[in-house]
């Protein structure tokens, strides 16, 4: 019998973060080992250029510092890894130091690392260095970078990375040429910053007499990072090392891999024989964590004489940055698959280049691919309706995947098992009241504003991460012990697996205890990315509590005399169904052997999970000034099956807050001719605040997954996809309506938007 207070679909408040509030957590900064080090990393000013470093002795000699590390020191070190491939493409990955050696290629890029009693030892020492720069041209913009004549990031190769193509070319040219109409579009994604609450920061440790080291580190999951720093950079076997994440402040993607300083605190303590800890400060965050997106991309679609969809070819050009980052070239292939959308479209055709610049690496970023193509198609679909002068809801119904074709393989060979695009859609309009826009924004003319409205509908591929295993156990007092090896980063899987195991042992979330982030104690892991916490730790959760709850019966049935099937468990004790004869937790626990106190389950996803949902903005646009006001927000996803309704309104929201951020405000930016990070702080890199964000109203409209066990798709990226284009196209619906303005890039600032406003007006007077 559930606990229907406590089980799946509750909406619990989080039970952790009554610690968090009161500052009683434990981040990163807040772990300092007896003896620990400072470590501080000494980066390049220079994009690209030849160095030499000397001074070291005089670095050496400032009181207090104990390691100055350069490339040569470093040797034995292997080189970061790139571990992500793409079906029939061969990478050939260049050499990614730990410490540059000779060269560097970015700003930020790191030469040496310090090692002292104090943070301000290490820079004291970092300023006797005497390092001379022979500057060499930077390649800054992917597009800029492949063509003819640009400077070389590498000297070895081009500047083309990689390149794929996806999708029937022959099949979408035929297409194409039988259109009655083609739209094209050209899009900027623009680069940016991974900008969590606590800051990457990792403290090594060495035991000599085990030849084994510690790393406590900030991340998304301690397996992984382990399991590459070992194998590829420290060169020793798993098992010498253990990881350990305590609390995490966000890490959207970025936190998921390994970095340079991992190895060097490792590296440095075994030196040393002290623990080294390394935190990056803010500025330090934006020189030396992988950025994210960065795409230029130009897009057609090929319609119908009816206005339907015949074919879509995308081109795109990928920054990759200076190195090949742990998982960067997979991003730009997930996100061709999903280009397609939520669109019958019987022929696709994408081309992807990635280009190596002289700029920071990206990788991973919230959606990691999927905002990206969300984009790009919702955008295009928008840019036709206004070419065919059809309304852009209409548009679309023609064109959705119907919920009868389903499962439906897309052109680019995702197989959907559910979806009702249209409806999601039809209730998001009607919550948004989008039927009576034209009188609102003939309100808004008159107080010299432009009302615009835009949507988009999204699908993302997630759900996929794995194998993951959880174990369960009863302990002696009770209570409910859960150790798993994703990794929370703020999202609440505290109380989402309480809520999980209360429907199978009816227990309150307060007696049960989730362990993570130490490879001593769980023994494998996925860690945290794609959304895949829920919909495959989750799984194994339910399925290694079911386990334990037979267990429970069998050890209870012998107790109470009675037959398993006649029990029940709820309120921490077992009974018999109807009567009053039951036995506690804590007494089962005492009569159990322990191998019947823990269960296990392990799940391996074999397909994707597919999320998919409306967004629906509305904006009133200053014409004067250009400045953009968000008037209303609404969200309708389908996330199959809703664990805690209070907590995936926060995901939504939080995602939703990122994506307007990209679109309003954020943007990184180089200086084309010395390479130089211009937006390297908060003085220049503008971040969304509660002043600029809306209230947001959000509902579900939810379509099991038949993918995934317990019916669960994933939320956790979703509102960061779905809100650029549907931001954009709420922008541009503005400015198309009154001055046939369409070309508009992320981020839409109000000097932009007022640019281009100008621009507008003065072809009008043409």
């Amino acid at each position: 019998m559930a606990p229907m207070k406590f089980g799946v679909g509750q909406a619990m408040t989080r039970k952790e973060d009554d610690p968090l509030l009161r500052g009683a957590g434990c981040y990163i900064s807040d772990v300092t080992p007896d003896g620990t080090l400072r470590g501080v990393v000494v980066r390049s000013p220079q994009a690209h250029a030849r160095f030499t470093i000397g001074g070291k002795a005089a670095a050496q000699s400032v009181p207090g510092v104990h390691l100055v590390l350069t490339a040569e020191d470093t040797a034995e070190l292997g080189n970061m890894p790139c571990t992500a491939g793409i079906p029939d493409v061969k990478l050939s990955v260049p050499p990614y130091p730990v410490l540059a050696k000779d060269i560097v290629r970015h700003v930020g890029d790191a030469v040496a690392f310090i090692v002292a009693d104090t943070v301000e030892q290490a820079n004291d020492a970092a300023e006797k260095l005497a390092i001379d720069w022979e500057a060499l041209p930077p390649a800054i913009g992917a597009v800029e970078a492949l063509k003819d004549g640009a400077p070389k990031v590498w000297p070895d190769r081009s500047n083309l990375s990689f390149e794929f193509k996806l999708g029937d070319e022959a099949k979408t040219r035929a297409a194409f040429a039988k259109a009655a109409k083609i739209v094209t579009i050209e899009l900027v994604n623009q680069r940016i910053v991974a900008n969590y609450m606590d800051t990457r920061g990792a403290i090594g440790e060495y035991d000599p007499a085990r030849g084994r080291y510690t790393v406590t580190l900030s991340s998304q999951g301690s397996h992984a990072v382990r399991d590459i720093i070992t194998k590829r950079v420290l060169k020793v076997p798993q098992d010498k090392m253990r990881v350990v994440t305590p609390d995490v402040g966000g890490g959207f993607g970025t936190k998921l891999f390994p970095y340079r300083e991992y190895a060097l605190v490792a590296f440095a303590a075994k030196k040393a024989g002290r623990p080294v800890k390394w935190v990056a400060e803010r500025t330090e965050h934006f020189l030396g964590d992988a950025q994210g997106r960065d795409n230029v991309t130009t897009a057609r679609l090929a319609l119908d004489d009816k206005g339907r969809f015949l074919a879509l070819q995308v081109d795109t050009v990928a920054d990759m940055g200076a190195y090949l980052s742990t998982y960067a070239p997979y991003i730009p292939f997930i996100g061709a698959g999903m280009l397609p959308g939520v669109y019958d479209i019987p022929a696709c055709f994408i081309h992807v280049r990635a280009a190596y610049t002289n700029t920071v690496p990206v990788d991973a970023y919230r959606g990691a691919g999927r905002p990206e193509a969300a984009y790009v198609i919702e955008r295009l679909v928008d840019a036709a309706a206004r070419e065919l002068h059809v309304e852009p809801d209409e548009l679309r119904r023609r064109n959705f995947i119907k919920p009868s074709a389903m499962p439906y393989e897309t052109a680019t060979g995702k197989i959907y098992d559910t979806g009702e695009f249209a409806a999601h859609m039809a209730r998001a309009q009607a919550i948004a009241d989008w039927s009576g826009i034209k009188s609102r924004i003939a309100a808004a003319k008159e107080r010299g504003k432009l009302r615009g409205i835009g949507l988009a509908t999204y699908i993302e591929a997630c759900g996929g991460n794995g194998p993951e295993t959880s174990n369960v156990t009863l302990e002696k007092d009770g209570t409910i012990s859960v150790l798993i090896g994703t990794q929370t980063t703020g999202q609440g899987h505290d109380t989402a697996y309480a809520q999980l195991i209360a429907d199978q042992l009816g227990l309150p979330p307060e007696r049960v205890r989730m362990h993570q982030g130490d490879t001593d104690r769980i023994k494998t892991g996925s860690g945290t990315g794609g959304s895949s916490s829920i919909p495959v730790g989750g799984v194994t959760i339910a399925g290694a509590t079911r386990k334990l709850a037979e267990n429970l019966k069998e050890i209870a049935a012998d107790a109470l005399e009675a037959s398993p099937r006649d029990l029940e468990i709820a309120d921490g004790v077992v009974r018999v169904a109807g009567t009053d004869r039951s036995i506690s937790f804590p007494e089962i626990a005492k009569r159990a052997p322990d191998d019947k106190l823990t269960a296990s389950d392990t799940f391996a996803p074999d397909t994707a999970t597919y999320p998919n949902g409306t967004h629906v903005v509305e904006v009133d646009i200053d014409e004067a000034t250009g400045e953009v006001e968000i008037v209303n927000y609404v969200v309708v996803d389908d996330f199959g099956v809703t664990l805690n309704p209070l907590m995936l309104a926060g995901q939504v929201h939080g995602g939703a807050v990122q994506g307007l951020g990209q679109a309003l405000l954020e943007e990184t930016v180089y200086d084309r001719d010395s390479g130089q990070l211009v937006t390297a702080s908060f003085m220049d890199y503008a971040m969304p605040r509660a002043a600029n964000m809306p209230p947001f109203t959000f509902e579900t409209r939810n379509v099991p997954c038949k993918n995934n066990p317990l019916g669960f798709k994933g939320a956790g990226e979703a509102g960061a996809i779905g809100s650029c284009p549907a931001m954009m196209n709420a922008v541009v619906d503005a400015l198309w309506r009154a001055y046939r303005v369409e070309k508009l890039d992320m981020p839409a600032t109000a000097p932009r938007i007022w640019a281009a406003i100008e621009e507008g007006k003065r072809r009008l007077r043409m």
